[in-house]
């Protein structure tokens, strides 16, 4: 390791590791991971159970999403306004969301108001109402976000990019849902929805702050572990995306923009793969790193096409997507897309240098112990800890495995999930610009 590296070093006895960790799965099947932080006198608490928008018939789509942001509007036991008032009394939050694979939670209180946000997540989780009033309601607030990003030429592009990298495959489809599909989900719709995915098996929670894990995990166990659901399914398996065959674009036009905005690339990693970790290290060389990369380097600063451009890379449970974005002139579109494939091919031909790398391998190891400074950074990293399998001890190990990543492993995997020529090119803006790579495949809409 160079002494540029080491210079950035973690002592590793101040990370989350096994012996600071503490971990109890409960009857039911509900996972708990818990780390006191004596400093601190709040707690932050977050988690998931797997009832994400996988479950959605394609008629209904935005059902999960829909029934998480519905979870607070009101359970059997109190009212909207009476929840409410028990956080705001508190100076506490809690929050549901829905995504892909789960429905997600966070919330944050006063050490000692623990017990209150354990009591209202529990309720939510097991006992919501759905009062037809709110739910109305907030069918308006969605309705009000996909109008609005129908009408955003980066969300337009990134949905068309999904739709032909992972056609026939379950990311094809927004967890957002259309229009259409959230104007015909009824009160009914919710209240099955809940009965059938939410329950104790898959639950992961993770609490962190000013507490005593022996405490938190006795309460844990009062208000969850009689929760049970029969009905509850089995996580669907994904497949893996099936690899395009040619460079296909399709450009959407969205009327009344000045400002076309590019996602090109292709199906990537899962979180779990071993090749992940240099994937994300070779990403931050080629496109977020130090104004964002070489993409930026060559699109941005040296050309002056674009207003922003960057890459990026998602891994969860199935093979997320490894992209590029730019936001530029309509009529920078051609140029910027072949400059974007140069520098793909480059990437995928020769190794990164050694500069590119040490730095990187520096800019990340130095900011583990950045990200894990707050009580949610903590927590965040737990839930990554066990939902994706990572061992306790990731982060003790984490600066010699960023350190081992070598050049000729950056190169393998860039080759191996990147290939210029079979690209997927997705552009939405104000006018047709067709791509000069579109060949047969390109769609005009």
């Amino acid at each position: 390791m160079s002494n540029r590296l080491s210079a950035h070093s973690v002592h590793s006895n101040s990370l989350p590791g096994p012996e600071n960790i503490t971990r109890l799965e409960l009857a039911n099947g509900i996972v708990v991971l818990c780390r006191a932080n004596p400093a601190s006198a709040s707690v932050v608490l977050s988690g998931s159970l797997p009832a994400g928008s996988l479950y959605d018939p394609d008629e209904k789509l935005g059902l999960a999403g829909f029934t998480a942001s519905a979870l607070m509007r009101g359970t059997h036991r109190r009212s909207f306004s009476e929840i409410y008032d028990i956080l705001e009394s508190a100076g506490a939050s809690l929050g549901f969301s829905g995504g892909t694979h789960s429905a997600s939670f966070s919330g944050r209180a006063l050490a000692e108001d623990l017990d209150s946000l354990l009591m209202l997540l529990a309720e939510a989780l097991q006992q919501p109402a759905f009062p037809e009033e709110y739910v109305e309601r907030l069918r308006a607030q969605i309705l009000t976000s996909l109008a609005i990003r129908d009408q955003d030429t980066a969300e337009v592009a990134s949905l068309v990019f999904d739709q032909i990298v992972y056609c026939s495959h379950p990311y094809s489809r927004p967890e957002d849902g259309y229009t259409q599909t959230v104007r015909s989900i009824q009160r009914d719709d919710l209240v099955d929805f809940h009965r059938k995915t939410y329950g104790p098996r898959g639950m992961l929670l993770t609490i962190v702050g000013g507490i005593e894990p022996a405490l938190v995990l006795e309460k844990v166990r009062q208000v969850f572990e009689s929760w049970q659901n029969p009905e509850q399914p089995e996580i669907p398996a994904l497949p893996e995306a099936t690899p395009l065959d040619r460079i296909t674009t399709q450009y959407t036009q969205v009327p009344g923009k000045s400002q076309s905005d590019i996602v090109m690339g292709a199906a990537g990693l899962r979180r779990n793969s071993p090749d992940f970790l240099a994937a994300l290290v070779g990403n931050n060389i080629f496109g977020q790193f130090g104004t964002m990369g070489r993409i930026g380097e060559v699109v941005r600063e040296k050309a002056g096409l674009a207003y922003y451009a960057g890459s990026g890379l998602s891994g969860g449970p199935g093979p997320g997507p490894w992209e590029v974005s730019a936001g530029v002139n309509p009529e920078n579109v051609d140029r910027v897309t072949e400059l974007i494939i140069q520098e793909i091919r480059r990437f995928t031909s020769e190794p990164v240098t050694t500069e590119e790398l040490e730095d990187t391998q520096a800019n990340f190891i130095g900011r583990l112990p950045i990200s894990l400074e707050s009580n949610s950074g903590i927590a965040s990293a737990l839930y990554n800890l066990e939902r994706f399998q990572l061992g306790l001890d990731y982060y003790r190990r984490y600066s010699d495995l960023v350190g081992s990543i070598t050049r000729e492993q950056i190169l393998q995997v860039a080759q191996r999930y990147l290939n210029p020529e079979r690209l997927a090119v997705a552009v939405a803006g104000p006018a047709p610009y067709p791509a000069p790579h579109a060949g047969p495949a390109e769609m005009i809409l």
